[in-house]
């Protein structure tokens, strides 16, 4: 699942990436289990520190930062990263780079305008989760947060005709079941609040949060069928639109308050913990994500929602009740269950239903066995947090 750069040139592979064919067999299938494992890893600490960091960085006591700030600096850094990465693509010569980048940005400039409406919706999405992340304790967000399965799969029927299967189906009704859920246990819970949190507000930011998540991947994948570049530079292009964007949105905001106490006000070692890990974590993911299938998608991000249950409790003293434990298993389960292959949702399904009669679609002896269907087909997006991190250019 390489990214395909502009003339065909991949994308970094990592310093992990191993090449099939310079090693045995089995030495190429310990190393891809290797690899697996170490996505997996990457996956669920990216997932689950982010949030984890971003609830820290909002409760601690003193001068609270401005999210909007933060925004803006997680999109500098990722930019100039893939900058950087680019540059050492074109092994350092800065004049290819600036040729390269004048023809992949100006020259083909309506392929960089294209990227302008995702990247307006990924950094108001950024600094609504800010606010989702503020209002509601850490594992309350990462469950509610899901949702972005179901509003990625309602995007993705209604705007590139997909087809969801039977199960995929049931999973979305399950994983809403279990968010529901979540949200009456947090409603109805009686303990202690501070006076700036609102249960209310962080419920209206996360939802806003997945529908603009689920239309914005949808839209991306759209809108670039069959063009060209690669992971580093689709990503610096939207790191421009970002950035810009971002810093409209800070003076739209609270343009006033960081004009009168400055744009780092706030920052602590633990601010900066965020924006690096939303900066640089989320590239690392778009790297290593290339060596996780759907299923390990779906098992890493049902093991980031159980460690930062456990990290929340002895973080924040959250409490674990039988409903919150009802609804976060209900939403683990309908995460697994919708990232299984097609093709195995299909022997789940026939496994569960009524048999009358012996299999009618044995393989004929001697035929060869049928193509399997990838397991990306009808891939929607299941990526933790950060979706604007493109991991594969359709076309490419």
């Amino acid at each position: 699942m390489a990214a395909v750069g502009s003339g065909g040139s991949t994308a970094t592979a990592g310093p992990g990436a191993v090449s099939a064919g310079a090693l045995e067999p089995g030495a190429t299938t310990a190393a891809h289990r290797r690899l697996k494992y170490i996505s997996l890893a990457v996956l669920v600490v990216q997932n689950a520190s982010l949030i984890l960091s971003i609830r820290y960085a909002r409760t601690l006591p003193g001068d609270r930062f401005f999210a909007t700030t933060a925004v803006v600096m997680a999109e500098v850094l990722k930019g100039l990263t893939c900058l950087l990465l680019l540059f050492a693509q074109k092994r350092g010569n800065v004049k290819h780079l600036v040729l390269f980048l004048h023809e992949a940005v100006l020259v083909q400039y309506m392929d960089t305008l294209k990227l302008a409406v995702p990247s307006l919706i990924y950094t108001l999405q950024n600094n609504l989760q800010y606010v989702a992340i503020s209002n509601l304790p850490a594992a309350t967000f990462q469950v509610t947060y899901q949702l972005k399965i179901l509003t990625t799969a309602l995007f993705s029927v209604l705007m590139l005709n997909r087809s969801l299967s039977r199960l995929q189906w049931a999973s979305l009704l399950l994983l809403f079941t279990g968010v529901a859920i979540v949200q009456a246990q947090q409603a109805g819970s009686g303990g202690p609040r501070p006076l700036d949190q609102s249960p209310g507000v962080g419920l209206a930011a996360v939802v806003a949060s997945c529908l603009s998540s689920g239309f914005a991947g949808v839209y991306f994948e759209k809108i670039l069928k069959g063009s060209s570049g690669s992971v580093w530079l689709r990503n610096l292009q939207l790191g421009l639109f970002g950035t810009a964007l971002g810093l409209v949105g800070l003076w739209w905001t609270e343009g006033t308050a960081v004009a009168r106490r400055g744009f780092f006000f706030g920052y602590t070692p633990a601010v900066w913990g965020v924006v690096l890990n939303q900066a640089f974590g989320g590239l690392l993911v778009a790297v290593v994500v290339k060596y996780a299938d759907n299923i390990l998608k779906g098992f890493a991000t049902s093991l980031s929602i159980v460690l930062s249950t456990v990290a929340s409790i002895r973080l924040f003293g959250f409490h674990v009740d039988p409903l919150f434990a009802l609804g976060a298993g209900l939403v683990i389960g309908a995460v697994y269950l919708y990232s299984l292959p097609r093709g195995a949702a299909k022997a789940i399904a026939s496994a569960s239903a009524p048999t009358s009669g012996p299999c009618t679609h044995q393989q004929p002896p001697g035929q060869p066995p049928p193509p399997q269907l990838s397991s990306h087909h009808g891939d929607l997006s299941t990526e933790p947090f950060l979706p604007k991190l493109l991991t594969k250019v359709k076309g490419s």
